[in-house]
């Protein structure tokens, strides 16, 4: 790859890695439903209603992978009616996602390491993710491109929080041992949080191309990459 299309295809790559193991998980947990899995105590509020789990898994994996294509500006530019066939895609599942997880945290019994903490987040975060979609969609029938990139971006950074909770909480589990409710809420917490700080770092970039091309320069020596 050149120098031009690496950097194209780092972050899209970037994000479809962080949705590698919640996708997978989720693929797992479908398994389980469909081919009649022991009931487990774990498992069992899935069992008893699968069907809101089941849409939520499929949402949230049609969200992470499509949406990450979103960020790949070059295959983007080129193909305009792709990205528009993808939002008209990508934007309802993001509203079924933050729907069904919001349902799932009301009304799905909680495990041993789920507390009322850690509910209180999963509302914030799912209202603020079906939010930003519904402005981003008023953005772009008002053909405001930039406000509707940006919510969509920060709809993203939330629905992508799963993967992110991944690398906050492994660390704890491997040194410290199993979540408690308090771990989980806040490790929990954590992840939303870099995700959100990383969307607007990047908003702000996009905002200012040139001043962060010259920060760039200035901090670090160009490298020339043959292609």
């Amino acid at each position: 790859m050149t120098s031009h299309t690496r950097p194209g295809w780092l972050l899209p790559t970037g994000l479809i890695l962080l949705s590698f193991v919640p996708v997978i998980a989720g693929g797992a947990r479908i398994g389980q439903l469909t081919t009649g899995a022991q009931i487990t105590e774990e498992n069992a509020r899935f069992f008893a209603n699968p069907t809101p789990v089941v849409i939520h898994i499929v949402g949230a994996s049609t969200f992470a992978v499509l949406g990450a294509f979103q960020f790949a500006p070059r295959f983007r530019g080129k193909r305009p009616r792709w990205h528009r066939i993808a939002g008209r895609i990508v934007l309802p599942c993001g509203l079924v996602v933050a729907g069904t997880g919001i349902y799932m945290a009301l009304y799905y019994p909680h495990p041993d390491n789920t507390g009322d903490l850690l509910t209180v987040f999963r509302l914030v975060f799912g209202s603020a993710m079906a939010t930003s979609l519904l402005l981003g969609l008023r953005a772009i029938l008002r053909r405001d491109i930039a406000a509707h990139r940006a919510w969509m971006i920060r709809s993203y950074a939330i629905g992508l929080g799963a993967g992110t909770q991944f690398l906050t909480q492994a660390p704890w589990v491997l040194l410290v041992g199993p979540l408690d409710k308090q771990s989980n809420a806040w490790l929990s917490l954590a992840g939303w949080l870099i995700n959100i700080a990383v969307a607007e770092r990047h908003l702000r970039r996009l905002r200012n191309p040139v001043r962060h091309k010259a920060t760039s320069r200035t901090e670090a020596p160009a490298v020339k990459v043959l292609g």
